[in-house]
């Protein structure tokens, strides 16, 4: 199993020395940095609404129980998942933790990989839990600012150099594909610089080349036909701020030398016009394409190339973190379902599962659509269309099969990826149902 895109930590509480050190060890080993505590009075000052793990306790322990460690945290945060550990045969205190709010338990004697199955998707659903309220907060604070989502180690690294550049008076260029967040990372620079003045976007690839020259600098009255006025440009109009020129490989090089002389001097002169204006903005360049390679086939200066390109932020690919996608998910279904005044709709693990393991060609900007368009329920009936239309060809055993998945499918969405929950709603033993998963590839928690 896929371990969690973001740190993954675990508040262990049990007062047996060995169970203990066995049930750290197991964590251990399965990516989560563990602090073990022998009883709930040494646990409980460490539970915090900020708190970014989970937490795994036994049931009975010396003074206060695993219940009451459960109820501590509820009252806490109750997004907060608690695993609880009960002894075997001892199914009313695990139907009464689960009833008070538990994330699922285990029973002793456990696998680790039982344990540590429980734990990732509890860890999976705290990440997600916390990026929420961070991403709330932070539309709160700025309500224009669009968010950078995900907590993938690609997405970290984007984030250090935002935090480190944005303060920087240096140009940047941004690479990365159509549909990656390139515009979303130039806005973050814009944030994290402190400066006072306008954000100004401009895509180079949609505008004529006609009306370059004049966009971009400006021009006096009578620089051409139909130029009746002063027009200040976007580098003039961007004082104090940011200029965001995406798609910059699309640029005429006529006015690459121009904007490339610009850049080093930090005067323009308008279309048309003699005299020097001084300009303060800062300039953040996008690009799909490789510049070096185009610089090379001459369809690109080499030397602006590298006036811009003194600090450069690679943006991944979607398929190339994942593990954003839940994340990522989650907040353009929120927003659509704002925006679209819909009920927000829920999804399997496998649904999950499955579109994890798309490429997403149009990467970020894809999903956001994909996001739109299951809001608005055309990918659930688009999926039932495709299902009606296949024929069925199965054999009996195969048809049997398929129900059955289907049923265990539908009964881990009701429970929300617990395990313990579908397991009791199917009337199965829980290691049967943890066997049936396995072998119809479905996913709980």
């Amino acid at each position: 199993m896929d371990k969690p895109g973001g740190a993954a930590s675990a508040l262990l509480i049990e007062d047996e020395q060995t169970v203990r050190r066995a049930t750290a060890q197991a964590l251990e080993l399965g990516g989560f940095a563990v602090t073990a505590c022998g009883s709930a009075e040494e646990a409980l000052p460490l539970i915090t609404r900020d708190f970014a793990g989970v937490v795994v306790s036994d049931v009975r322990l010396p003074g206060l129980s695993g219940l009451d460690v459960l109820a501590r945290v509820v009252a806490i945060d109750h997004d907060l998942p608690v695993i609880v550990v009960t002894g075997h045969g001892d199914v009313g205190m695990a139907v009464e933790a689960m009833r008070a709010g538990a994330y699922d338990f285990v029973e002793k004697p456990f696998s680790s990989d039982t344990l540590l199955e429980i734990a990732l998707r509890a860890q999976e659903k705290r990440n997600l839990v916390l990026e929420n309220r961070r991403l709330r907060e932070a539309w709160a604070h700025d309500p224009e600012l669009p968010p950078l989502v995900g907590q993938s180690p690609a997405i970290e690294r984007v984030r250090t150099l935002i935090r480190s550049l944005g303060p920087a008076d240096v140009d940047v260029l941004i690479n990365g594909q159509t549909g990656t967040g390139k515009e979303v990372v130039a806005r973050q620079l814009h944030a994290a610089s402190g400066r006072k003045g306008p954000f100004v976007a401009l895509n180079c690839g949609a505008l004529p080349e006609t009306v370059f020259e004049s966009e971009i600098f400006g021009h006096e009255p009578g620089a051409f036909t139909g130029a009746q006025k002063r027009r200040i440009g976007k580098l003039e109009y961007a004082n104090g701020g940011t200029l965001f020129l995406d798609e910059i490989e699309s640029m005429p090089l006529a006015l690459q030398v121009k904007l490339l002389r610009v850049l080093q001097e930090r005067r323009l002169e308008r279309l048309g016009g003699n005299e020097s204006v001084a300009i303060d903005c800062r300039v953040v360049a996008a690009s799909k394409a490789d510049l070096l390679k185009l610089a090379a086939e001459g369809h690109f200066r080499e030397d602006l190339y590298y006036r811009i390109g003194v600090v450069a932020i690679d943006l991944p690919a979607l398929n190339q973190r994942r593990e954003d996608i839940a994340l990522l998910l989650a907040h353009f279904c929120q927003a659509a379902a704002v925006r679209y005044r819909r009920e927000l709709p829920a999804w399997s693990a496998a649904q999950m599962q499955q579109w994890q393991q798309r490429d997403w060609p149009g990467n970020v900007r894809e999903l956001r659509n994909f996001a739109d368009r299951w809001v608005l329920g055309v990918e659930q009936m688009a999926a039932s269309a495709v299902s009606s239309a296949v024929p069925v060809l199965s054999s009996l055993p195969e048809q049997v099969e398929q129900f059955e998945a289907g049923l265990i499918a539908a009964a881990l969405k009701e429970s929300e990826g617990s395990v313990a929950v579908a397991a009791e709603r199917l009337g199965i033993p829980k290691k049967t149902l943890y066997d049936k998963i396995r072998k119809y590839q479905l996913a709980g928690s």
